[in-house]
Formats: C-alpha cells, sequence, structure tokens
C-alpha cells in the first residue's frame, strides 16, 4: 500500500476561496474583514508567518494591519496596543504572533484580546465554548486537521482518534474537536505507557509532538489517516514533520506531507474564522 497524499495547498486554496466569497459579500453589505497582526522582536520564522497571513489576507479580500513592534516592547505597551485594537470597530480579528519575548507574559497577551475577536481561538471563552460544544471560533491549526481528515471522504465517526502530544494550541482542541465528531479518542503525551500499541490501535492518528520522525513506520495500522502537525528543521535545513514520511506511507492510506500539509490549512482556517468575525460584529451573520 502506498499513502495518498492529503494536499494542504490545494485544500487551503479551497478554504481561501470560501473565504474570499464570504468577504465579496460582505463588502457587498459595506463591510470589510480586516485582521490586525502584532509581531513583537525579529524572530525569523515568525516573520516568514506574518509575511504570509498577511498574503493570504489580500488573496481573501481581507484588510490587513501588520504593526511590528521592537523586542524591548514592554508587556504594559503591548497589552495598551492590544487595548487600542479590541475598541477599534474596523478591527475585526486580532492575533499576537506567537512566541513573544521572554519579559512579556504570553496568557496575560491571550487573555486582553477579547473572545469576539480572536480569531486564533486561544482565548479561555473560546476554549471553553469549545469544549461544552457552543459555537465560537475554532483554533485554527486544529480546525485545518479536521477539515484534512474530512476532505479525505473517511469517517471519523465512531473510529479510533489517537493525538500524540497535549499542547492547548493542538493536542487538546484536536482531541475535542474529533469526540464532537463522534470518534474516540485517546490523547498520548510523554508519560503515556504502551504509546506504540496505541498508536498501531489508530484509525486516525495525529501526530503534533515537536519530534522530527518521532511517528516511525511500525506505529501506523495498516489504512490510518496520518495528520503530521510536526514543524522541525533539521540539520540539513529542510523541514521535517513528527512522522517518518517513508516508511508511514507505506503503511496509511492518507497522510500529510511536510510541508505542504497543514501549515497552509491553518493559515486558510485563519482567513475563514476573520471573515466570521467580520460578519458577527456586524449582524450579518
Amino acid at each position: 500500500m502506498q499513502a495518498k497524499l492529503i494536499d494542504g495547498k490545494a485544500l487551503a486554496a479551497q478554504v481561501k476561496a470560501e473565504a474570499a466569497a464570504e468577504a465579496a459579500a460582505l463588502k457587498a453589505k459595506g463591510v470589510t474583514p480586516c485582521l490586525a497582526v502584532v509581531l513583537v522582536g525579529e524572530d525569523p520564522a515568525s516573520q516568514v508567518y506574518v509575511r504570509g497571513k498577511a498574503k493570504d489576507c489580500g488573496e481573501c479580500g481581507i484588510d490587513s494591519r501588520v504593526i511590528r513592534l521592537p523586542e524591548a516592547t514592554t508587556q504594559a505597551e503591548l497589552l495598551a496596543l492590544v487595548a487600542e485594537l479590541a475598541a477599534d470597530r474596523a478591527v475585526n480579528g486580532i492575533l499576537v504572533q506567537l512566541p513573544l519575548p521572554a519579559h512579556i507574559d504570553e496568557k496575560a497577551v491571550i487573555d486582553a484580546i477579547p473572545p469576539e475577536k480572536d480569531v486564533d481561538g486561544f482565548s479561555p471563552v473560546n476554549v471553553g465554548r469549545m469544549q461544552i460544544g457552543e459555537p465560537c471560533y475554532l483554533p485554527c491549526t486544529p480546525a485545518g486537521c479536521v477539515r484534512m481528515i474530512e476532505s479525505t471522504g473517511a469517517s471519523i465517526d465512531g473510529k479510533h482518534a489517537v493525538v500524540i502530544g497535549r499542547s492547548n494550541i493542538v493536542g487538546k482542541p484536536a482531541a475535542l474537536l474529533l469526540l464532537a465528531k463522534n470518534a474516540t479518542v485517546t490523547i498520548c503525551h510523554s508519560h503515556t505507557a504502551n504509546l506504540k500499541e496505541l498508536c498501531r490501535s489508530a484509525d486516525i492518528l495525529v501526530a503534533a509532538v515537536g519530534k522530527a520522525g518521532f511517528v516511525t513506520g511500525d506505529m501506523v495500522k495498516p489504512g490510518a489517516v496520518v495528520i503530521d502537525v510536526g514543524i522541525n528543521r533539521g540539520a540539513d535545513g529542510k523541514l521535517h514533520g513528527d512522522v517518518d514520511f517513508a516508511a508511514a506511507a507505506e503503511k496509511a492510506a492518507f497522510i500529510t506531507p511536510v510541508p505542504g500539509g497543514v501549515g497552509p490549512m491553518t493559515r486558510a482556517m485563519l482567513m475563514k474564522n476573520t471573515v466570521q468575525a467580520a460578519a458577527l460584529q456586524n449582524g450579518l451573520a
């Protein structure tokens, strides 16, 4: 068996086309969606991400405000900017690019973003709403993962899904979203006993552990759907996923590549959330 690739770029283009159509419909009613992205410091990876988000906004007909602040920006200064953006009716979504410099408390900044403008889906209010199944902005990477699984035509309902990793950004919300789709979900982490056996029982395997090649071929059930969230830069300078792609592809039915898999989908889902925010804030949802 050779797994079929889940083409994140192609699927992201489809999602962005949906967002663009929704944005055009809002513009016809006098509303232009707007995303404010705040970047503190000179982190090279963050700069690449922010440029990509601004490009996506342009492709979707969303206004983009990129605000670059120096590394020395204080927490009080950043919180004041967030408060200013929160009060600006023209801004529908606020995204503060993580990681932040060490002297700034990330939680305090995330908590300062109003839930209605939290298009990353990180605020405690949106996380709580997701937990109990209420409408909210879904975190972009896990929502993108679910969309990719669904794109294969494989049913999530009743399947055993194993999520490796329990981060607040990917692992936990991915498990919740799969549970909401009626999967039976196991969350694995660094203290999990029998990790290999649990992974081998997974119809759907989501790897979000942050270690290159962590998931080996003998951890994949034949016919499984494998979603690789990992982005690890190797000694060769190239990006590698959490999954040993070549070995896993011989066992899985479907698998995401790195790069070109989950990454483009994360950004596309952010565009969907921003357009949704504009509609909700203007009573047009």
